[in-house]
């Protein structure tokens, strides 16, 4: 079992570092290819768009070394990266890694209350309507989770705004302060979630169910939630669990659409301003921490499956 661990832990070490090179490479590449004058723009979000002329943006070009090869201002991000040195922000100055470390709260906060939401209402979904398939339930969540799946989480983001914070008047549109803040962006990122969640343990369930050990421990007498709780829950959640990994993309990219339009203070909101602001340093602190944010529940999610499935662990 510790080998298992180890190894698992070396590959994704290696792939951490894997995917800072290669997000801190594109991000560099990209922020320089984008339109329109870089000094211009960080001296605008240092001053305000009012206040800005040619010889401000010159200075801030002069300043900031904005002039050098692209070659010799890669290189420089390299070693800083090498260094763990994500620099300072060009617009406001403050350290990436201090800016980084306020925000990441409120989106590890945000990202977690989608996923507990996400679990429970899509696994108690799947499970009623994979021990009985093709039953009212079964079609039920299907066409739910058809629909819900297909539309973009901000679109799901304004229903709920315009239903639970405009008609209902029950919660927040948007905005960050007492817990009432949390449920619409969470609530936002939970239903695709959730959707996909009801199918895959939906089809766990009933391959489960419609297994001989499953059929077995019913001619012993036991209870269908008996045999639910013994023999069935630990099975299904393999595959849930197992896709959860996958399902962390769909929360990624989410995040950063979520946070802007529900005006939250995380990484994603902040990644938004950095990018019209032109703060190269932001956008390439930013984008690193989700990458590897990615990589580290990834790995989560897969100590997990080797904890709960020895089969894993014999492979």
């Amino acid at each position: 079992m510790n080998r298992v661990i180890s190894t698992l832990l070396l590959q994704r070490l290696v792939q951490a570092g894997l995917v800072a090179w290669v997000v801190g490479t594109l991000t560099f590449i990209l922020t320089r290819a984008l339109p329109g004058d870089m000094a211009f723009r960080i001296a605008a979000g240092r001053y305000g768009y009012e206040q800005v002329n040619a010889e401000a943006a010159a200075a801030v070009q002069a300043e900031l070394g904005l002039d050098q090869s692209p070659l010799i201002a890669y290189f420089h991000w390299l070693s800083d990266l090498l260094s763990l040195d994500l620099g300072h922000s060009l617009v406001s100055g403050e350290s990436v890694v201090s800016e980084l470390a306020h925000q990441l709260g409120h989106s590890l906060d945000l990202a977690l209350m989608a996923m507990l939401l996400a679990l429970v209402i899509g696994v108690p979904v799947g499970i009623l309507s994979g021990l009985r398939p093709n039953g009212w339930v079964d079609r039920l969540a299907l066409v739910s989770a058809v629909a819900l799946r297909s539309l973009p989480p901000f679109v799901i983001g304004l229903l709920l705004i315009m239903l639970f914070a405009v008609q209902l008047g029950w919660l927040p549109a948007a905005g960050h302060g007492g817990g009432s803040h949390l449920w619409l962006p969470a609530m936002a990122l939970a239903l695709g979630l959730a959707a996909v969640s009801a199918r895959v343990t939906r089809h766990g369930m009933a391959r489960v169910a419609g297994s001989p050990y499953y059929a077995f421990s019913r001619t012993r007498g036991l209870s269908e939630g008996q045999t639910l709780a013994r023999h069935g829950l630990r099975n299904v959640a393999v595959p849930v669990i197992a896709y959860l990994s996958v399902q962390l993309v769909y929360l990624v990219e989410g995040v950063v659409v979520i946070e802007s339009l529900f005006a939250w203070p995380g990484i994603g909101h902040a990644l938004v301003h950095a990018v019209v602001a032109r703060d190269v340093p932001m956008i390439q602190g930013t984008a690193l921490v989700m990458g590897l944010l990615f990589v580290t529940l990834n790995t989560l999610v897969d100590l997990v499956s080797l904890y709960i499935d020895p089969r894993r662990r014999l492979s």
